[in-house]
Order: structure tokens, then C-alpha cells, then sequence
């Protein structure tokens, strides 16, 4: 292995899978829902919205399903 290499003479290209990485997206949230997100990616050092991809994926992982059905009075 060299100790140095030029790489002035390198042709750049794009990431192929860069676009496929992660795609952005619109969502409206409640307030408290994003604070929740906020408070516990403050105490996790992470940016809250990666956390919220986080658990989003740990659901597609689990195929978590939620319950919708309104409650019967």
C-alpha cells in the first residue's frame, strides 16, 4: 500500500443509492407528540427526527399493528 495517493485525477460521481437512503417527507404533528420526540432526543443526543424514524422503523421491524376501533360509549 502507497503512503500517499493523488487523487486530483479521480473522477467523482453521485452516491447510486443516495436517493434511496431516506426520502422527505410533510407530516403534521401534535404539539405534544413532537415535544415528547424533542424531550427524548435531548436526554438520547440525537435529533429528534431521526429518533422518530427510529421508532418507526423498529414498528415496520416488529410489523407492530396499531388498534383504531373507536371505543363504544
Amino acid at each position: 500500500m502507497k503512503k500517499e495517493y493523488d487523487l486530483t485525477r479521480m473522477k467523482s460521481r453521485k452516491n447510486p443509492y443516495a436517493s434511496k437512503l431516506k426520502k422527505s417527507v410533510t407530516m403534521r404533528l401534535s404539539e405534544d407528540v413532537i415535544a415528547y420526540f424533542k424531550d427524548m432526543a435531548d436526554e438520547a443526543g440525537v435529533p429528534y427526527q431521526s429518533l422518530i424514524n427510529l421508532y418507526l422503523r423498529d414498528c415496520v421491524l416488529r410489523h407492530r399493528k396499531i388498534d383504531i376501533s373507536w371505543q363504544g360509549s
